[in-house]
């Protein structure tokens, strides 16, 4: 008698069974599948420098993503991240005026991301607040007072040494924003994946009261989590100020959203307890590569966050659906 796939128990198939059948592999074929629509819809695709410009579609929001991944993998969320850059970028761009240096100005982008994300881990884990409930205020708190420190001005005037972080390159047309995505993205597949902190976070997303009890610290693994969201957010803003050479308080407007969705096409479940890096890395270059092609078409930005929200709403909708589906026949 012979068995279809979906009733042979994971410990009987191969791990090369397992690969194929993974959600990963499936986000390789999409992203192969967008790299040759690409190359054929636009005779600029294919060369070199333009396929590294394509990088930046991505690379700051990925490293936001990272952060973001072991955050929902725990349960919680962050909607204030693209809020947190502005307001980082606001605090460098105000050094900046007072004559401080490249050094300080990279210092004061990571610290104000590290006491944002403090504060939002703080009102989470500390007071037992929703985190959907806390980040919301807090990107409007965030940003409301970058607005109210520039209003409709932009800082400017950053040292020309600044402008490596977004504009320079590593190796030929390897930009060294590409190279600390990369970079991260292999010490958070080893932190979730590798490492005792990576069980407590799946653990904690699968029930949070059993990881309570069998002796994880719940509520300091998630204000880790905050931290670590709010530091790359941060780096996001050293990276991205860096790019632009400028900051207005409407920097990164609407991030959060490609952020989370970006997590979730890479198969971590918005409701916790499963998820991983590997998965978040190629839902990253699959988003970058469907934007710059929509950006070589001259398809106008509204197009894009269309396209956005709906790719949100149908692979949060699609697993379900499938699920109700395979119920049925079973």
């Amino acid at each position: 008698m012979s068995l279809s796939d979906r009733h042979i128990p994971d410990r009987l198939t191969s791990p090369l069974q397992r690969l194929f059948r993974s959600w990963e592999a499936l986000l390789v074929v999409v992203a192969v599948a967008i790299f040759i629509t690409n190359s054929l819809a636009s005779p600029y695709f294919l060369n070199a420098w333009n396929l590294s410009d394509a990088t930046f579609n991505f690379t700051e929001k990925a490293m936001i993503a990272f952060a973001m991944a072991l955050l929902i993998i725990s349960g919680e969320i962050d909607l204030s991240v693209a809020s947190i850059i502005a307001l980082a970028s606001t605090a460098m761009g105000y050094a900046v005026q007072l004559g401080a240096g490249t050094p300080e100005i990279v210092v004061i982008g990571l610290l104000t991301g590290l006491i944002c994300g403090a504060f939002n881990g703080a009102l989470v884990t500390g007071l037992n607040l929703p985190s959907i409930v806390v980040t919301i205020g807090t990107m409007s708190l965030f940003r409301g007072i970058s607005y109210i420190v520039l209003g409709d001005q932009a800082y400017t005037g950053y040292p020309s040494d600044f402008a490596w972080f977004g504009q320079g390159y590593v190796f030929w047309v390897i930009s060294f924003e590409f190279t600390l995505f990369l970079a991260l993205g292999a010490i958070y597949t080893v932190v979730l994946h590798k490492t005792n902190f990576g069980r407590a976070v799946y653990a904690i997303g699968n029930n949070p009261t059993a990881a309570l009890f069998s002796g994880i610290r719940v509520a300091r693994v998630k204000f880790i989590l905050f931290l670590l969201t709010g530091l790359m957010s941060g780096i996001a803003a050293v990276c991205l100020t860096s790019r632009l050479g400028s900051t207005r308080p409407s920097i990164a407007f609407g991030w959060e959203l490609e952020v989370v969705t970006m997590v979730v096409l890479g198969g971590v479940n918005i409701l916790g307890g499963s998820g991983t890096i590997p998965g978040v890395i190629l839902a990253a270059f699959v988003m970058g590569l469907v934007t710059f092609g929509f950006g070589l078409l001259n398809v106008p930005g509204i197009v894009m966050s269309i396209f956005i929200g709906l790719l949100l709403i149908g692979v949060i909708a699609l697993p379900r659906i499938w699920s109700r589906i395979a119920a049925r026949r079973a």
